[in-house]
């Protein structure tokens, strides 16, 4: 029965510091995709035709 107790927590305690690990990557930037915004501005945006209403403002 102690073998259990002791296999719980060192999973508790691994799974803990893979959490902190995750925490520390995503606040450290390690996530941030720097790739898209280099090549945003090759893809051209399809402009909409203005109705009526949003050529007045209203």
């Amino acid at each position: 029965m102690s073998v259990i107790l002791i296999l719980i927590i060192t999973s508790i305690i691994v799974a803990l510091l893979f959490l902190g690990a995750f925490y520390w990557a995503v606040k450290s930037g390690q996530y941030d995709d720097t790739y898209s915004p280099s090549v945003r501005m090759l893809f051209e945006d399809k402009k909409r035709k203005k109705t009526n209403n949003e050529a007045h403002g209203v």
